[in-house]
């Protein structure tokens, strides 16, 4: 486990091939890399900072003052559900661009009483009261909107939080929520990339409002807007209306959202702009506990949850891949992004195709993650050239923006969130005076009633959220995440492939160069079938002879600053216990332990 602490040995050599990066260690041959930045002593150069440690208790979030609340809830004697539940709600505040209770919510837990993983799915369903004639009679198009009140489904999110709390917390869920209350009623200032993508939210808004596609936006101004202009980089942000809507939750425990006042104001405010969601929804909506699945790496067990999400994608990729010798192609080569972007396409097919609500559609889980079927896609891949069309496999179907944080605490008990409001910070639709945005989830649904993920009402959409969680021998090695729409799958496989393959840390693993291929066939309604190849997106760390021989064999690859999601991860020393956090360079989080 030592070279997983920073250390390469062997690989050094083949990590640097091809990577535009001041090397390892101390290894400087490379000369100056002119992008103003300074040296590191110790560790991968282009690594941020080194793992933060803790033995008590560790938190990874997206936002400084989130990572603190879970600390402070684990010190004052929550776990690390508790502290992972006071994170969310804080963070539903303090980025709203990418999450909140408007939203949906999926988790995996490791329970050191039991020594195993529970899954959560916390995903919505669509309106009952809508079929999908009815729903193809009020489209301009083709496609569902991606915003406006035909996209929204029902929010999941607080009735994941109390359906984990039953089961896991510890402390009283006011406790929990007091924080972002708190902090909702006196303010804190807004971070920097957040303040980004508040401005383009804005702009987003005004321009769907006046297409006729999100309905009103008066309640988003007064909300998000509450100086008449969008909340920026140091701007400090209050919201009472959630402080007040989180009160009732404190007070009224989840049947306040789903079946008391929040839901009547729901429930008023679509009637009023003509959306279909109703009070009856909230009523019915439930949570799920569902089994995590795993494929085996190269001796490390891989855990995602199973659909309405995407995350076997990033299993039958790694499944795919454990058939090449990655570590000697080395890390940023050209062989090396060449099989994973084709790995990629090929799971990306069979995500288009099979990914769907289990409730509505028996998704052929066993024969997608099997080894067979991985060597039979495998065996399609040609090293010289890049595949422009790719078909979904035989499963033998004849037979049958986000957040990610992750807590530990001192007992072992690990978290693994994610949670997400989806595409450009939601519907845009602000129920009256609740200070939070409804999601616009429901756009994920396909309009061909022959594809499994189909509209159809009260069934869940396709979802992109994914948290993972790997084991080792039995025992939590890392809980991990890394959001960011169809990125994740890809981020995800690039993080285990980082840590087992070239023996990254859990710091440096989400700190190197990233890929991601855009273009494959999507799950819903919108853009057609791949026959292009797509685009592989790459980041400046990989080197421009990489890129070159990538375009050889029929890449279409180009530098870009994203998206390439955005990562936390806590690995478990499993010789010490000792907890290694990691958080993401490309935003604004940190991580806290004590």
């Amino acid at each position: 486990m030592g070279r997983l602490r920073g250390a390469l040995g062997a690989m050094g050599k083949a990590i640097l091939a091809g990577v535009v990066m001041i090397g390892w260690g101390d290894d400087l041959a490379a000369g100056p890399d002119k992008s103003g930045g300074g040296d590191r002593v110790v560790g991968a150069a282009f690594a941020t900072r080194a793992p933060v440690l803790g033995m008590n208790g560790i938190a990874a979030t997206s936002h400084p003052l989130a990572s603190q609340i879970a600390i402070d809830v684990l010190k004052a004697g929550g776990n690390a559900v508790d502290a992972a539940i006071a994170a969310n709600a804080a963070l539903g505040l303090m980025e709203p661009t990418g999450n909140g209770i408007g939203g949906d919510l999926f988790a995996i837990v490791w329970d050191p009483e039991t020594e195993r993983l529970y899954g959560l799915n916390g995903s919505g369903r669509a309106p009952l009261g809508q079929s999908l004639d009815d729903l193809k009679a009020k489209l301009d198009g083709d496609d569902i909107p991606d915003w406006g009140s035909l996209s929204v489904s029902v929010p999941g999110t607080v009735d994941g939080w109390y359906t984990l709390h039953d089961r896991f917390g510890r402390q009283p869920m006011a406790d929990n929520l007091a924080p972002a209350i708190r902090y909702a009623e006196a303010g804190f200032p807004v971070t920097q990339l957040i303040g980004y993508y508040l401005t383009r939210s804005a702009e987003a808004f005004r321009t769907l409002h006046a297409q006729g596609i999100v309905e009103e936006i008066d309640n988003y101004k007064a909300t998000y807007e509450p100086d008449g202009r969008p909340l920026g980089h140091g701007d400090v942000f209050r919201n009472p209306d959630l402080a007040r809507t989180l009160r009732l939750i404190a007070e009224g425990g989840r049947d306040a959202f789903y079946d008391g006042p929040i839901a009547d104001t729901i429930d008023a405010y679509m009637k009023r702009i003509g959306g279909p969601l109703r009070k009856r929804d909230l009523v019915d909506h439930t949570s799920t506990w569902v089994e995590p699945v795993s494929v085996n790496y190269r001796g490390y067990d891989v855990w995602e949850l199973p659909p309405n999400g995407q995350g076997i994608a990033a299993l039958q990729m790694l499944t795919i891949l454990e058939g090449y010798d990655l570590a000697a192609m080395g890390f940023g080569s050209a062989d090396y992004l060449h099989v994973s972007t084709e790995a990629k396409k090929l799971a990306f097919a069979d995500r288009a195709r099979f990914y769907a609500d289990p409730d509505f559609y028996d998704v052929p889980l066993a024969r997608l993650l099997s080894e067979d079927y991985a060597a039979e896609r495998r065996a399609t891949i040609a090293m010289d050239r890049a595949s422009t069309e790719v078909d979904p496999g035989d499963p033998k179907l004849m037979e049958g923006d986000t957040i990610y944080l992750t807590v530990a605490d001192k007992d072992g008990m690990m978290v693994s969130l994610i949670q997400s409001n989806y595409r450009g910070m939601g519907s845009g639709l602000v129920p009256d005076g609740l200070g939070f945005m409804l999601q616009d989830r429901g756009a994920l649904f396909s309009l061909d009633p022959d594809h499994p993920n189909v509209y159809a009402p009260g069934k869940r959409p396709f979802h992109t959220i994914i948290p993972a969680f790997i084991t080792k021998d039995g025992a939590p090695w890392l809980s991990f995440g890394l959001m960011g729409g169809a990125m994740q799958p890809q981020g995800h496989a690039q993080i285990v492939v980082n840590l087992v393959d070239f023996g990254m840390n859990v710091q440096e693993a989400g700190d190197a160069a990233r890929y991601n291929h855009a273009g494959s066939t999507q799950p819903f309604a919108g853009p057609g079938p791949m026959t292009d190849g797509g685009t592989l997106r790459i980041e400046t760390g990989i080197a421009q002879e990489v890129r070159m021989d990538l375009e050889a064999r029929g890449h279409d690859v180009e530098y870009t600053k994203g998206p390439f999601g955005g990562y936390q991860a806590i690995w478990r020393d499993p010789e010490t216990g000792v907890y290694w956090g990691a958080t993401e360079m490309r935003k604004d989080g940190i991580v806290v332990a004590y």
